[in-house]
Formats: C-alpha cells, structure tokens, sequence
C-alpha cells in the first residue's frame, strides 16, 4: 500500500512538473466565445468563467476574436481553450483542454463534475473543478530566445488522458485589437483605439455596513441589517473564492490576508470593494 502512494505521489510530482514546463512556453490563453459543445455565445457563462479563472492564475487571456498584435501575427505564442462537455441527466461535467497552433491537444485537465440543478451554477461548479491541476502548476511565461526557438522542432503534450505525444507548430496571421476586460464579454470586432482601462479603485467598508452571510443550497446570500439580501454567492471548489450568483454582473468574492473583497468589472474597468462579511 505505502508502495502505490509513493508512486501515485511521484507520478503527481512528475506531470506536474512536465505540465509546468510546457504551458510556461506560451504567451497566452485564447478563449472562444463559443465552445463547440454549445449552441450559444458564452452559454452557462463558460467563455467569462474560464477567461477569469486563467487570468487568476497569472496566465494572459484573450478571446478568440480579439487578439493582441503579437499573437495574431504568430498564434503559436498561445494555446486554444476548449470545453468539453460529457453531461447526463444526473450531474454536469466537463473537462477542460488546451491546443496548440496546429489544433493538437497539450494539456487535458481532470473532469469536473457538479450535481447542482440550475444549470449556471452547475456548470460554474464543474468548470471551477476542472482548475484543480493548474493551480497547482505555478505557470509563469518563460520567452524562447532566438536559438532555442529555432532548434525546437516539436513540443510535448501532457494530458490526464493520454500518453504524451509530439506536434510540430506552424504560425497564422490574423490582426484584431484586444479590448475585452478579464470578466467582461464584448462580442464585436472593434478597430485599434487608445486605452481606456482604468486602474481599479479598491473601496474599503464603513465600519457598520456588515454583510451577514446565511447558507443557501449552491453557497450563501449576504444580507445587510435590513434585512435586505446584497449579494448571492456561489461556491466553487476553491476556499474562500466565491462566484457572484448575477446575471447583470460578472465577478468573484475572495478572501485577501483577512479581507472579503468583491472584484468585478463595470464600463470602466476592473473594480475592487473590500466587503466586512460575517460568517
């Protein structure tokens, strides 16, 4: 028995730090705004959940018909988001899978599954599951200098699924300005502008505006002294980060040293309002 968990536990070890070294090749994550497995643009909000939650583990994110000028000049600097999606009557699940340039598979997360009725948490559930190995990952972008970049013929796939495989990459082109913030979806091609984003504005809470929490079926609903419910939360597989239960807003709650702090996204950009939850 101890035999098997030391070789569960070296193998843990191993992928994690071949899946480490492989993803910290690319530039960026690039997220359709529609995922095959869907009728609809950003449907359950899968496109806005698995931007977010890539952005919040330090990676570069952008939508598919949004990209940055380096990256739409050589697509092999990022790796394509896909969700599949293996739901049944009975639970949701699903599991996340990351391709090269060339369409060819280099990491495959574990499937995530919810038993949650309502879809849009369900699926909020499953997807935030399906984060587990990548936050375990440590990604930071590592640039390829001239040498290495010319010498490299093929890259490594690691994937929960299947053994590792060899790919060769190839460069596209396409040039579209990236304007669309971490949480918030924007479905129209726009032409180069000038910045507007704006550093965020962290608001601190008065003293007596305490936000008291009540358990609630998927997560909880905080209340102020009215009583008047503020907010719905959602949990994810995550301690102390929760999904703002909105469909006007997009946003998380997350525990910061010994803060509550709301981020969200508005007209003017990424905000942040320290909140004082009782729990």
């Amino acid at each position: 028995m101890k035999s098997k968990q030391l070789l569960v536990s070296v193998f843990v070890l191993v992928f994690v730090g071949m899946a480490n070294a492989q993803l910290n090749k690319y530039k960026y994550i690039i997220v359709p705004k529609k995922f095959d497995a869907f009728k609809e643009q950003n449907m359950h909000q899968t496109s806005t959940m698995i931007k977010f939650l890539f952005s919040q583990e330090g990676f570069t994110t952008t939508y598919d018909d949004l990209l940055p000028e380096d990256l739409a000049s050589d697509r092999c600097l990022g790796l394509v988001a896909d969700l599949e999606d293996n739901s049944n009557l009975f639970s949701t699940r699903t599991t996340l899978v990351l391709k090269d340039c060339n369409g060819a598979e280099v990491f495959r997360s574990i499937e995530g599954r919810s038993k949650i009725k309502e879809f849009k948490a369900a699926y909020r559930e499953s997807v935030s599951n399906t984060f587990a190995p990548i936050k375990s990952i440590g990604y930071s972008y590592t640039p390829k200098d001239e040498k290495t970049a010319k010498k490299e013929s093929e890259t490594v796939t690691v994937s929960f699924k299947d053994d590792v495989k060899s790919v060769n990459k190839q460069p596209d082109s396409k040039v579209v300005q990236q304007t669309a913030t971490q949480e918030e979806q924007s479905y129209k091609s726009v032409e180069p502008v000038a910045s507007n984003i704006t550093k965020s504005v962290e608001k601190k809470p008065a003293e007596n505006n305490v936000l008291y929490a009540q358990p609630t079926e998927n997560g909880y609903q905080l209340v102020d002294s009215s009583p008047k419910v503020v907010l719905k939360l959602i949990k994810t597989s995550v301690d102390n980060i929760f999904l703002i239960d909105d469909d006007t807003k997009n946003g998380m709650v997350f525990k910061k040293g010994e803060k509550w702090v709301l981020e969200y996204a508005d007209g003017n950009g990424k905000k942040q309002e320290e909140l004082n939850i009782k729990f």
